[in-house]
């Protein structure tokens, strides 16, 4: 029985399977729609796909740096239950989807699932499939980014925060150097900075943090019949403020207060004699701006027993 491209793509609706696997399934089953499902079921595709609109916001936020640190990455793979980012299947699976961005740097996770996953004979998303078979919970590749040059990368919290910064510098082969750039990646973790530098901020930001300040100082009856250009001069405080609370470069150091982040750099930089400029940085926490699921295990045991 011959099957054509609508059949494929009905089977594909169905099961959410991909459309290789759907025309593999009709091939077997010379085109009988059911036993092409029944195909995708046994394989343990359709299962797979079943469990991929389950809400996965658990997981880990993971970084990791190339054994020469010259390419780091930092990448967030979702899970439903933090049971599960705690397994050993599921971490190893996360440093094969590092491992595969650091050798092959795809453009994105699309073109990450279609990579052959380092140390495998398989591509990503069939080694994800696998996995969500293996471990019986929806997992999802959600997002990376990768450095070439100087990077650090630090985890925290088992995986809850995952950083990446970037340096530009003639120091990082002199002792020292890696304690500082510890440091700043523990910074991004700590102090979570939306901006590398003020250069960084776009002006539009800039404009609406400045019309928010003018209207405050119009609602403050103690301000707001002092002259513009005194109110001008506090916007302009006010905006060196929100400068300092965001941009990293500008930023107390959480180990000395007294000392900024780009103050510190410079410090480290003239103790090792060389030169050190941050260049980008990346923050993951995992799950952030994900909708969490929301278990009521009443109702789940009362679905069970009927």
């Amino acid at each position: 029985m011959a099957f054509t491209a609508k059949d494929v793509a009905a089977l594909r609706e169905k099961t959410g399977c991909g459309m290789m696997d759907c025309k593999k399934a009709l091939t077997a089953s010379n085109g009988d729609m059911d036993a092409a499902l029944d195909f995708l079921r046994e394989k343990g595709l359709a299962a797979a796909v079943k469990k991929a609109d389950r809400i996965a916001a658990e997981g880990v936020a993971f970084a990791t740096v190339n054994a020469e640190g010259t390419v780091g990455v930092v990448i967030e793979v979702n899970a439903e239950t933090d049971f599960v980012a705690k397994n050993a299947e599921f971490q190893n699976f996360v440093k094969v989807c590092a491992d595969t961005v650091i050798a092959q740097n795809p453009a994105d996770v699309e073109a990450l699932l279609a990579c052959k996953a380092e140390g495998s004979e398989l591509t990503v998303d069939a080694l994800l499939k696998e996995k969500i078979l293996v471990i019986g919970e929806n997992i999802k590749v959600r997002r990376f980014a990768r450095f070439e040059g100087h990077v650090a990368a630090y985890i925290h919290a088992g995986g809850r925060i995952g950083v990446l910064v970037n340096f530009d510098t003639d120091a990082a082969d002199k002792a020292g150097f890696a304690e500082y750039a510890k440091d700043i990646a523990m910074q991004v973790a700590a102090a979570n900075p939306s901006y590398l530098d003020e250069a960084s901020v776009p002006a539009e930001v800039i404009d609406h943090e400045k019309e928010i300040l003018l209207a405050q100082i119009a609602n403050d009856p103690k301000n707001a019949n002092k002259p513009d250009a005194i109110k001008e001069k506090m916007v302009v405080g006010r905006i060196g403020k929100y400068y300092k609370e965001n941009c990293l470069v500008n930023q107390e150091f959480v180990k000395d207060p007294d000392l900024s982040v780009a103050k510190y750099t410079e410090k480290v930089a003239k103790e090792l004699g060389g030169s050190i400029a941050i260049t980008g940085f990346v923050r993951f926490e995992k799950g952030e701006g994900l909708e969490k699921r929301n278990d009521n295990f009443a109702e789940e045991i009362a679905s069970m027993v009927k």
